[in-house]
């Protein structure tokens, strides 16, 4: 039986249940009561400040951790949810789901994009919001594969796999160099960021430089719209936004898939 009882409300709590605060013992119930009563911090650019772990980071890179394990255990995972253009035309969700998946027999390619996604991604987490950051990363990985399929037919073809979150990374990069502008930083490191990773896209074998380019151009122009937003019109934009750049890159998807005449297959 307890014998400490809560500051707030007078009840008996257990030692597992109490909470050290400013004057005396709270009980958990009213430690959450008096956190909901709390006003909500927003950033300047009015998303939802929460304070800890980025935890949709970390989901993130959890999910293509553990994608990562299956490709190794689980000997068609890979086949399963590849970004191939020809193939993704009649099974669209690899448009998205390729992003989760990484070369299986090289450990850097997740190593480089996972980091890369902790580097940027809780800043863009804290300022925009989770709702609208989890909407531009994954708007940005189906960008990705979007300008793998525009710039298919004067590149590698349509046949080309492809696998990895870059598209959706180049995306954050994209956001992350809006967003600076924006809010009055220094960008100069950031476009040297992005213009070290677009080059080496070039310059060196199997890198799907187009999907950078697509993710790039994707979460540059979502971002742009949800920080060049009127505050009064921000939860209107956050939802509008993402669908008309849905729309646009379903319709240049659709649009190039009929130019080559995969309709008629």
């Amino acid at each position: 039986m307890s014998y400490v009882r809560c500051q707030r409300c007078g009840r008996p709590t257990c030692p597992e249940c109490q909470r050290q605060a400013a004057v005396g013992i709270h009980c958990v119930d009213c430690v959450a009561e008096a956190a909901r009563a709390l006003p909500t911090t927003r950033t300047a650019l009015g998303g939802v400040r929460h304070e800890g772990r980025p935890v949709v980071t970390l989901t993130l890179i959890g999910l293509c951790v553990v994608s990562f394990v299956l490709q190794l255990v689980v000997p068609d995972w890979t086949t399963r949810w590849l970004f191939q253009p020809v193939v993704a035309f009649y099974e669209p969700w690899r448009f998205l789901t390729a992003a989760f998946l990484h070369s299986p027999g090289q450990y850097l390619h997740i190593v480089f994009n996972m980091v890369a996604l902790w580097f940027v991604g809780p800043t863009l987490e804290n300022t925009l919001g989770r709702a609208r950051y989890i909407t531009l990363y994954l708007m940005s990985a189906v960008g990705g594969s979007v300008g793998s399929v525009l710039l298919a037919t004067a590149t590698d073809g349509w046949a080309t796999s492809s696998v990895g979150a870059s598209g959706a990374v180049f995306g954050l990069f994209g956001a992350i160099l809006v967003v600076s502008k924006r809010l009055g930083g220094d960008v100069r490191g950031i476009l040297v960021l992005i213009g070290i990773n677009l080059a080496l896209g070039f310059v060196m074998s199997n890198i799907a430089w187009q999907a950078h380019v697509g993710g790039l151009v994707t979460g540059g122009l979502l971002a742009a719209a949800y920080a060049y937003a009127p505050p009064a019109r921000r939860r209107l934009v956050a939802i509008l936004a993402p669908v008309a750049l849905g729309a646009l890159l379903l319709g240049a998807t659709l649009l190039t898939y009929a130019s080559i005449g995969a309709f008629a297959v």
